[in-house]
Parts: C-alpha cells; sequence; structure tokens
C-alpha cells in the first residue's frame, strides 16, 4: 500500500498565492505513496503560498519552470488551487498550454478549490463532471462542465475536490486515481 506509487512522477503546477495545504497535503500523501513530485511554475525561484488567500504562509521551491517542462516527463498532474494561483497560471500560455497537453496525453489530472480555473482557460472541460470551489462553478459550467457540489468527484482521468475540507478524501482518491492509471508504454 505505501509503495504504490513507486516509479510515478506528478507534476504539480502552481504559483504565487497557492493554498499552501492544497498544494502541502496532496504532496505529502503522494510521497507517502512512493511518488516523486515536481513543482512547476510560471517562474523560477520560490512560490509565496498562502493560508485562506490572505495570510502569508510560508514558500515552496520551484523545481522546475513549466516552460522548461515536457509532460513526457510526468505521469501525472496535480492543480492545487488558492485565488490567486489558477488566476496567475490561467493568464500564462506556458501554463495554459502544458495543461491542454497533459489533458490530451491522457494522464490523470487532479485539482482542487479554484484550480480547475486553468483547466477552463485549456478549453478541456467541456462534457466533463467536476466540482470546484462555489464561486468557479459558474466558470466552469460556461466552458461546458456538469458541476456538482460533492467532496470527490472523478470523470475519465479527472479528479476534483471543492476545498481544504475535502483534502482527507481528495488525497486517496489521486493515489488511487494515479495508482490506476496506464504507465506511459505500457
Amino acid at each position: 500500500m505505501a509503495h504504490e506509487l513507486r516509479g510515478r512522477k506528478v507534476a504539480i503546477l502552481a504559483t504565487d498565492g497557492v493554498e499552501r495545504v492544497e498544494l502541502e497535503q496532496p504532496r505529502g500523501a503522494l510521497h507517502g505513496a512512493g511518488a516523486q513530485t515536481e513543482v512547476l511554475s510560471i517562474h523560477p525561484g520560490e512560490i509565496q503560498a498562502r493560508q485562506g488567500d490572505l495570510d502569508p504562509a510560508g514558500t515552496f521551491p520551484v523545481d522546475r519552470r513549466v516552460s522548461d517542462a515536457s509532460t513526457d516527463d510526468y505521469d501525472a498532474l496535480l492543480l492545487p488551487g488558492g485565488t490567486m494561483n489558477p488566476d496567475q497560471l490561467r493568464a500564462d500560455k506556458d501554463a495554459v498550454g502544458f495543461v491542454k497537453a497533459f489533458v490530451n496525453s491522457g494522464k490523470p489530472v487532479a485539482t482542487i478549490c479554484h484550480g480547475p480555473w486553468t483547466l477552463v482557460e485549456a478549453d478541456v472541460v467541456r462534457g466533463r463532471r467536476f466540482t470546484s470551489w462555489p464561486s468557479i462553478r459558474t466558470d466552469l459550467r460556461n466552458a461546458g462542465a456538469e458541476v456538482v457540489d460533492e467532496e470527490v468527484v472523478i470523470d475519465g482521468q479527472f479528479t476534483s475536490s471543492r476545498s481544504p475540507a475535502d483534502l482527507p478524501a481528495f488525497c486517496a482518491a489521486i493515489i488511487e486515481q494515479f495508482a490506476h492509471a496506464a504507465r506511459p508504454g505500457a
């Protein structure tokens, strides 16, 4: 059980304003299951985390700029929330292009809270079922998604959750989804 993701590499796409707990808890769960993770961002150095969008909550080192990353290097993608984080990512052509290419690869994508905003910008939610933070549900619907208010929603390659309150269920779901995904070349 503790090594079900051994040999898997997960990209975590985030930037300044990421909700700390939405990056930290899933990453810890992924590491606990044996996965490797890399934080990708739109700039090098460190990203500033937040708690409740307002309070500074430390930093995370950036492993690689998203403009220098290839979807071929990763088995799964995690898009944490925080209001500022995905709002900046959806305005960055490299981040949006990476997300679109990742979805087109068929590999699993997990997102929580405001994270789906980048998926909306990449135009990959049409006809899919998602949940999210309440304030972006209209954006998801307008982009063609079916939106529900549930703790965790799994639709094909996508796993989504609403908020930090859902993290225990979200973390369990992404480990299961990432473990069951076909390995590249398999």
